[in-house]
């Protein structure tokens, strides 16, 4: 299966976001919570799965910076309502970014609090590389504990092309290091530039060909969302079936 991220429409919301992943044919949705009102309401959400015909594959926790206080400033009250909205929906996995170095308490005990959610919810909590900051020559470690995570005892990752890109680190290599705990893929490409470029799959550096053959060889059977920035594409249409069709193609097994 390759869902489509709802983010990958954007500044459009997350309607258009189920509209588009049916009528181009991908088999699913992972909704970004914070786009837009409806993103965050569990009521709204099933009514577009049902609309279009297409699942909820999985949710992804509002952490960004944009999102900060959609369901309130509680972090922790953010990946319960994440969870309980994943629950309601039919989706199986709760999309989490590290905390930021200032939100001290929550990273102190965000490896063993995610942890506990594993235990509490009946949907894996995958929580995503993420990169170092940089402006220049300088470099920034904006998140706690860190935004690889490897070193990090979770029992479910994502892991994301384009932030393997801008950390400069190889997706493969990751993907390999992983091992078991690899539970979901936000498949986009980057050049290695300081910026999260979120490329179509292919345009950029990671060599996303040879991680999907690889994950088919695997056997991986998480969910492969594809998570692109389409604000300046000239055809998103266009762009976005190219990624849906780059997907299929690559994630094919190898004959034997």
């Amino acid at each position: 299966m390759v869902s489509l991220s709802t983010s990958s429409v954007y500044p459009d919301g997350t309607a258009a976001g189920f509209a588009t992943a049916a009528r181009l044919g991908y088999d699913g949705v992972e909704v970004m919570v914070g786009l837009d009102d409806v993103s965050a309401d569990t009521t709204a959400v099933k009514a577009l799965a049902k609309a279009h015909d297409i699942p909820v594959v999985s949710i992804h926790a509002p952490c960004l910076l944009v999102t900060q206080r959609v369901w309130g400033t509680d972090s922790w009250g953010k990946l319960h309502r994440s969870a309980e909205m994943a629950l309601d929906v039919g989706a199986d996995t709760v999309v989490v970014h590290p905390p930021f170095r200032w939100q001290r308490e929550y990273a102190r005990e965000f490896v063993e609090g995610i942890a506990r959610l594993e235990d509490e919810y009946d949907v894996a909590f995958a929580v995503e590389n993420m990169y170092p900051w940089r402006s220049g020559k300088r470099e920034f470690q904006a998140y706690a504990p860190g935004w690889d995570p490897l070193p990090y005892d979770y029992e479910n990752v994502t892991v994301d092309f384009s932030h393997a890109a801008t950390a400069r680190i190889d997706s493969l290599q990751l993907i390999e290091d992983l091992g078991d705990r690899l539970a979901h893929i936000h498949l986009t490409d980057g050049s290695g530039s300081m910026k999260d470029e979120h490329l179509i799959p292919g345009r950029g550096a990671q060599q996303c060909d040879r991680i999907l053959g690889r994950l088919a060889d695997l056997g991986f059977t998480g969910h492969v969302v594809v998570e692109v920035n389409t604000r300046k594409a000239a055809d998103r249409d266009a762009d976005l079936l190219e990624a849906l069709a780059y997907a299929r193609l690559h994630l094919a097994p190898t004959p034997v």
